[in-house]
Order: structure tokens, then C-alpha cells, then sequence
């Protein structure tokens, strides 16, 4: 394997590319219009034009990332997340181009992608499902057909697209009246991200906390499981802060949590890397939620608590290497790991998306600090694709170290030009039951529900993090213009709460 193309952009592609440069493997991205300057396309060491700005007519087009795959030259395409990462026709169509796709296979990307196909598989490897359909029910399927099967589920439940993830598609329905509406909601928004309107129906578990297990399987019939990852703070269905360990997760409850993601896993013959998603009950059971069958977003905080590098691992698997790592290990935490997902959004304006160029960029730094970007100053955050420009990490000891350092982090990351999450996480990581770890799916939105949030005072440190910056982006720039001392600054030093 001598040259890998990178199906993705972000800061996805970035870590390929530098996974890549480690082991010493050329790399060639692609791009589309509006990502010409992106980070990725600099950094790769080539890249190829596939289209227009627009998503499906450049990123989600099957026929030119293949192309473009061949004129570089390429002997594998890795997908990233997102975009082609759960498409079993890309993956057959790299099969078919004599390329070696960087994931599972098509098949088992074709039968765990479809939700009630997943269940079927847990179920049949033992392992408990939340209750609801095991049939999906189709964009044709009338409201009274929809309703009839709702009744012998009960309310509160779930509305949720067969394929695709990421909360798109996905409803709660708390009465029988509240169900043609989320109904036509639901099927419209799976429609236009999937191509794909069928929905099923599960029964809700009420103050879950979402916990999922990565997995490693070989071509020679290895699947290693890794410690849990705690996802449960969400906002809109959509994970923002991860994990691990979980606080709630005792050694003997892990052995049989990752035992039954193994086993799922298994039941598919699955290779390279997945992951198996659950909803732990307050009560101490847990529920197959669904398997997504690419890398995560989260995978940096199970590198940081178990030492291995998993993109590289994507690549040897790949190869045909076989799995040599310790089970034992991977199940020893080292460390404990957080990730807060930088957006470029407006949390004083319902989280709407703020794209524009990044005017001034600093990025904290110091032990136990891992900032995973696509983002640079002086590049554009495009409106036509999610707005997640990176991935803020920490790690330490303990928990309480690891909070520490996401918060000294957060104090010190200064994004101006727009606006970014960072406030939201500072007020997150500043909120009790956060710190003493009670919280479940549902905490971000009790918490907003309750009115404005207290502000957050800043430290000594906050304070000298913000001097800094001031000083940083009012002296001249390389192009000799000088910053403006009355800029607006974006992000910096923000001490008010967010609605």
C-alpha cells in the first residue's frame, strides 16, 4: 500500500493524511470547489478537484472520488466519517476498481446500516434490544398503519431513520397526537440526508445514558473490543462532549458490555474498525442501540487512554496484517480522556452555523492538550458542510485532571472572525452535576430548559490566557497590516452564559 486517497475533507482528512506520513504511505485528497485552500488539500501530497461546493456534487459522488482515486494513482481509499463512510455501493465500487477500501466490507456495512437489520443481528447473538419494530416501516406506510404500531409499543418513544446516524431523522414522541407530525418530519429529513424515508419505532428509555464500545476486527477472525466511551452529553440527538471511561461503568459491567459488542461484531464476520452503541438504564441494563460501521469522531480520547493509534490500525488491517494487541490492555484504561467538538456556531443564537474566514487562530497547547482541526486563520469555514471545525482533547490521571486541563484548554483556545461553541463548553465543564458526573441523554436540554445559565467567572488564568490573545492578535500580522485594538473579538475570553 505505497498511496492512499482520502474520500473526506476536515480535519478527518488531516488525521489520515498525518496517520499516513507516520508510517511513511503517500497520500492524495481530494476537494471541492469552495475547499481549495482547505488544510487537508495543503497538507496531502497531492489533491484532485471532484466538483461543486455542494455536497452531491462533489464529496458524495461515487463516480469521481473513484476517478480520482485511479488518476493519482492511489492503491486505497480510506472514507473518514461522514459523507461515503457508510455507503456500501462506494465500498463495492473501490472493491471494483481494484482499490482496497479502508473499512468493512460491503456487505456488513449493507446489513449493520440499516437499523432494524442491526437489531436482528444482536439479537440473535444474545444480546438485548430496545424494544419496537424489527421490520422497517417504509416512506409508504400509512399514519394509521404508523399509529397501530406505536400503540403496541407504548409512549414515550422513538422515531428513528433506518439508515444513516448522527440524530438526522430521529424524533421523540411523547403522545399518540404528537406522532403524524414528527411522522412527516422525520421521513422528510432521512429523505434528504439518506435518500432513504423508511423509519422504525422504539420504545424510549427514559434518562439513559449513551455508552459505546470500539472495536478492532481482523481477516483472520480477531475482534478485539477497547474500554467504553461515555457520549451521553448531546444536543439534538448529535454528541458533543465524550469520554472515557464512563464514571458509571464498573469493571465487571465492562467485561459484559464490550463481551456482547464482540459478539455482535462477530456475528458479521466484521473487519477493521466499528463501533457498538448502547443505552445503559438507570437500572444497570444496557440496550443495542446500533452499530456504526466506520471510525468515530470520538476515537481520540480511546487513543489517549489506551496508547493505540486506530487509523493506523484501520490501515495494517487493511494490509492483512493481524491484530497483535492485548485484550487485556484495552481494557485497562491508562488514562481518563475528554473531547469537546469545536463548532463554528452561534450558542447566543440557537447554534445557528457561523461561517466566514477565521481572522485570528489560537490553539492551546501544553501537556495533556490534543487539538485535532482542518481549521487555519486565514481559512474559510464553508457554509456546505457540517460546521465542526475541530476536536479539542485533554487527558489526565484522573477525571478531575482531565476536566482541569479541558478547561485551562478552553480558556486559552481564541478563535476570532466567528463565532464557536467554546463559551457552551466552558459552561458545561463549569456545571456541578456535569463535574460529579450525574447526568444522562437529556442533560443539555433540562439544563437550557431551566432558563439563562449562570455565568462563567473567569480565573487568574482565564484572565492571563486572555491577555495573551489580546496581545497575539492586536500586534501586526506577516502582511503587515496591524489588527484592529477594536475588533470584535469572537470567542475570546466570553465570560456570559449562553441562553
Amino acid at each position: 500500500m505505497k498511496k492512499i486517497l482520502i474520500a473526506n475533507r476536515g480535519e478527518i482528512a488531516v488525521r489520515v493524511i498525518r496517520a499516513c506520513r507516520d508510517m511513511g504511505i503517500a497520500t492524495a485528497a481530494v476537494y471541492s470547489e469552495c475547499d481549495r485552500a482547505a488544510l487537508h488539500v495543503r497538507l496531502a501530497g497531492e489533491a484532485w478537484p471532484v466538483g461543486p461546493s455542494a455536497p452531491r456534487e462533489s464529496y458524495l459522488r461515487i463516480d469521481a472520488i473513484v476517478d480520482a482515486a485511479k488518476r493519482a494513482g492511489a492503491d486505497a481509499v480510506h472514507p473518514g466519517y461522514g459523507f461515503l463512510a457508510e455507503n456500501e455501493d462506494f465500498a463495492a465500487a473501490c472493491r471494483d476498481a481494484g482499490l482496497t477500501f479502508i473499512g468493512p466490507s460491503p456487505e456488513a456495512i449493507r446489513l449493520m446500516g440499516s437499523k432494524t437489520a442491526a437489531r436482528r443481528v444482536a439479537i440473535k447473538a444474545g444480546v438485548p434490544v430496545v424494544p419496537g419494530t424489527e421490520a422497517p416501516l417504509s416512506d409508504q406506510a400509512s399514519d394509521a398503519e404508523v399509529l397501530a404500531v406505536a400503540r403496541q409499543i407504548g409512549y414515550p418513544l422513538m422515531l428513528k431513520a433506518v439508515a444513516g446516524g448522527g440524530g438526522k431523522g430521529m424524533r421523540m414522541v411523547g403522545a399518540e397526537a404528537d406522532l403524524p407530525g414528527a411522522l412527516r418530519a422525520a421521513r422528510s429529513e432521512a429523505q434528504f440526508a439518506f435518500g432513504d424515508g423508511a423509519v422504525y419505532l422504539e420504545r424510549r428509555i427514559l434518562a439513559p445514558r449513551h455508552i459505546e464500545v470500539q472495536l478492532l476486527g481482523d481477516h483472520h477472525g480477531t475482534v478485539l473490543p477497547f474500554v467504553e466511551r461515555e457520549c451521553s452529553i448531546q444536543r439534538r440527538h448529535q454528541k458533543v462532549v465524550e469520554e472515557s471511561p464512563s464514571m458509571v461503568v464498573s469493571p465487571e459491567l465492562r467485561r459484559r458490555m464490550t463481551s456482547a459488542a464482540a459478539s455482535v461484531a462477530r456475528g458479521v464476520g466484521y473487519t477493521n474498525a466499528g463501533t457498538i452503541e448502547f443505552l445503559l438504564d438507570t437500572d444497570g441494563s444496557f440496550y443495542f442501540l446500533e452499530m456504526n460501521t466506520r471510525l468515530q469522531v470520538e476515537h481520540p480520547i480511546t487513543e489517549m487512554v489506551t496508547g493505540v493509534d486506530l487509523v493506523q490500525w484501520q490501515i495494517r488491517i487493511a494490509r492483512g496484517e493481524r491484530l497483535d494487541l492485548d485484550p487485556e490492555a484495552l481494557l485497562q484504561p491508562r488514562a481518563h480522556a475528554i473531547e469537546c467538538r469545536i463548532y463554528a456556531e452561534d450558542p447566543d443564537n440557537n447554534f445557528l452555523p457561523s461561517p466566514g474566514r477565521i481572522q485570528g487562530l489560537r490553539v492551546p497547547q501544553g501537556p495533556g492538550v490534543r487539538d485535532d482541526s482542518g481549521a487555519y486563520e486565514g481559512g474559510e469555514v464553508p457554509i456546505f458542510y457540517d460546521p465542526m471545525i475541530s476536536k479539542l482533547i485533554t487527558w489526565g490521571d484522573t477525571r478531575e485532571h482531565a476536566m482541569q486541563r479541558m478547561r485551562r484548554a478552553l480558556a486559552e483556545y481564541q478563535v476570532r472572525g466567528i463565532r464557536t461553541t467554546i463559551p457552551f463548553f466552558q459552561w458545561i465543564l463549569a456545571d456541578e452535576d456535569f463535574t460529579a458526573g450525574r447526568f444522562d441523554t437529556g442533560f443539555i436540554e433540562r439544563k437550557l430548559g431551566k432558563g439563562p445559565l449562570q455565568a462563567i467567572e473567569p480565573t487568574h488564568e482565564d484572565l492571563a490566557a486572555m491577555a495573551a490573545a489580546v496581545h497575539l492578535f492586536t500586534r501586526p500580522v506577516t502582511n503587515g497590516t496591524a489588527a484592529a485594538a477594536s475588533s470584535r473579538w469572537r470567542d475570546a475570553g466570553r465570560t456570559e452564559a449562553r441562553r
